[in-house]
């Protein structure tokens, strides 16, 4: 009795503080914010979402039951299906679904203010991302662990199938390119970064052959010894970066780097599961957690206060970073550390092939989904502690700052110092940082200054350049998991389960470079883009990867309505929600007359340059006839996305109608 009491107790006073921090954050104007109550605010209220509401969907909505044999024991054919270790599961799963979405998007969509984001992402995370994750998760592994476009085949139809299939393996093909573009320009002329990210490798191959091979049951010593080497593969990459003949072996083009990328999908894709991508994965969680908890520490032992405003000027539109009105922009902005449609490829792709105990969805499919809301939130308050003018001086493009930075920002009201700009950049070892465009820079250098607050300030420029390589591998890992999936879904679409031939070993090369071939065209359009590839990327990845949490979500709902129609409603709600916006982004991002937003004004907007005679340089007329290209190549590309998802959700509503007509 006793207990109760205590646990009670316990859980409203979590309550309180998580009201109170997340209500302050929202009201108070006028004065400097601490950056403790986002961090209380997160964890609080993940804590309770994980404690109450997804025991809730566990235990009485999905009848959750360790006695199910799970597909890993079920097949078990020692390649794609092992039972694994729950919390290398755990570590797997969080690595390969927390990629560059909860470091960029909310270190992007700072320019709207720190409450916007910290909003979407902490109601997002608990009531729509997190249960999107676990549904498709329990539902693949019920279907001995089919893919999402066959689960949708035997719920909805055969044609909403096969368009979720065609329209999904699209979508991670866009996905996994912008990924793989994004570790392009973090590993670019990094000898440190590119180092490090290598050898993490032949590591993780050594303790998948430790674990395999010898030592099943050794998970303990092989994280020990894998985790050490891990560091000493950071500490390594200093030495190369200040060796004057290795540095130049390491200091790469985008172009070479893009093919190493290409070519380590495919080994990831075709090599056992065991070998590379579950030990690496496994890992790379470390670091990743590893780091993210050094950020909180820092935190709350530095507690900077948040420069940015609540809500900023730009919320209107006329942004510097992007141009787009905070509904819909901040929805897709924002995709990961909120709800991510691409976490459902790998809920339904290489986890439920590995999971060893059917009790470990709730941990695997919930918790890997708040932790990476989690990250989403550290990002978000290292982009908002900075000085709001060395912020957008970092992320704004040289076209917008034009060749006086310091005067066409005091124009919008903030006030740079050129000087201040010049030793920041000599600071983290860096020949200058304006326009260090995507998000990435500016997120390495505000945990530099985060880290180096607390952990010694000698080593700023040390930080730096781990937090680049943080950043590399916290992306490369979904890299990997996003091309082993993609192989899988390319297999289904070409029904090879089905076939003698789809069985065999080439038919795993087959698919697993077919696959590689489809992103790496389109990381190879990115690093030869004149414009730098993320920002025509960067919007479809946005786009393409909530219209696929919406596919997923409309699944999980057609799923819940037939076992209990009440219940269909925590997935049903989201889905409204995340459809509109989207529908209404793509429609936005598509059509809209200004330039800055609309892709097809975009591209009159050159053809109307080439028409006229303004451009008469060789290779200006190249570039021009490139981005014309480029804009109309991502706007059929929405557009195709977006019939996709209204394709599949008419179908669920026509051939479920007499489960949803009394949902409401």
């Amino acid at each position: 009795m006793k207990k109760k009491i205590f646990n009670s107790c316990f859980w409203i006073f979590i309550g309180i503080i998580g009201a109170s921090c997340l209500g302050g954050i929202a009201v108070i104007r006028g004065e400097k914010i601490s950056s403790i109550w986002f961090i209380l605010a997160t964890i609080c209220c993940q804590l309770i979402g994980y404690r109450f509401y997804s025991a809730w969907i566990a235990s009485r909505v999905l009848f959750i039951d360790g006695r199910h044999s799970t597909p890993a024991h079920k097949i078990n054919d020692g390649k794609d299906f092992v039972p694994t270790n729950r919390w290398i599961v755990f570590g797997h799963h969080f690595a390969a679904i927390a990629g560059p979405g909860p470091l960029i998007g909310p270190t992007l969509a700072a320019q709207f203010g720190y409450l916007p984001g910290t909003l979407w992402i902490v109601i997002g995370s608990v009531l729509a991302g997190a249960v999107q994750d676990m549904i498709i998760l329990f539902a693949s592994m019920r279907r001995d662990a089919k893919s999402l476009g066959q689960m949708i085949e035997d719920e909805i139809g055969k044609v909403a199938g096969f368009c979720a299939l065609l329209g999904t393996f699209a979508i991670i093909t866009i996905l996994i390119s912008v990924l793989g573009l994004i570790v392009v320009k973090a590993l670019a002329h990094s000898p440190w970064g590119s180092f490090t990210v290598l050898m993490t490798i032949p590591i993780a191959m050594m303790v998948g052959i430790y674990l395999y091979c010898f030592r099943p049951s050794g998970v303990l010593e092989a994280s020990i010894v894998g985790f050490s080497l891990f560091l000493l593969a950071v500490y390594g990459g200093k030495i190369i970066h200040h060796h004057p003949t290795l540095s130049l072996l390491f200091d790469q083009q985008p172009k070479l780097i893009a093919f190493i990328i290409i070519g380590y999908g495919f080994l990831a894709a075709v090599l056992p599961v065991w070998l590379l991508l579950a030990p690496r994965d496994y890992l790379s969680s470390f670091l990743k957690i590893g780091t993210i908890s050094l950020m909180a520490i820092a935190l709350l032992i530095f507690h900077p206060q948040m420069q940015m405003p609540a809500v900023s000027q730009f919320v209107n539109g006329e942004g510097l970073i992007f141009s787009g009105k905070i509904f819909p922009f901040l929805f897709i902005t924002i995709g990961c550390g909120a709800i991510s449609g691409f976490h459902s490829l790998v809920a339904s792709g290489t986890t439920p092939k590995i999971i060893n105990d059917e009790r470990d969805i709730r941990l695997v499919g919930y918790g890997s989904m708040l932790l990476e809301g989690f990250v989403a939130m550290m990002a978000l308050i290292t982009a908002c502690v900075l000085d709001p003018a060395i912020f957008f001086a970092i992320n704004t493009s040289s076209a917008t700052l034009g060749v006086d930075p310091v005067a066409t920002l005091k124009t919008i009201g903030f006030n740079l110092n050129h000087q201040d700009m010049i030793d920041l950049a000599l600071q983290m070892g860096e020949n200058s940082l304006y326009s260090r465009t995507g998000g990435a820079p500016s997120l390495a250098v505000g945990m530099a200054k985060i880290l180096s607050s607390a952990f010694g300030s000698s080593m700023l420029a040390m930080w730096y350049h781990f937090a680049i390589m943080f950043e590399a591998i916290f992306i490369l890992t979904t890299l990997d998991a996003g091309t082993r999936v993609a192989r899988f879904m390319f297999e289904d679409l070409c029904k090879f389960p089905s076939i003698k031939f789809g069985k065999s070993r080439f038919a795993t090369i087959f698919s697993s470079g077919f696959v590689v071939l489809c992103w790496g065209y389109f990381l190879y359009v990115g690093v030869i883009d004149p414009n730098g590839g993320i920002n025509i990327l960067w919007p479809l990845f946005g786009m393409s990867n909530q219209m696929l949490a919406c596919i997923a979500l409309t699944l999980a709902t057609v799923i819940l309505v037939k076992k209990n129609k009440k219940h269909a409603l925590i997935t049903a709600l989201p889905l409204i929600f995340v459809t509109f916006n989207t529908t209404f982004a793509v429609l936005n991002k598509v059509f809209n007359a200004e330039n800055k937003i609309g892709f097809l004004a975009m591209a009159k907007l050159w053809q109307m340059r080439l028409e006229s005679g303004l451009i008469i340089d060789n290779f200006e007329i190249i570039k021009a006839k490139q981005i014309i290209f480029n804009q109309y190549l991502v706007s059929s590309l929405a557009l195709f996305f977006l019939l996709i998802l209204w394709i599949i959700i008419i179908n669920a509503l026509y051939k479920n109608f007499k489960y949803f007509k009394d949902i409401f």
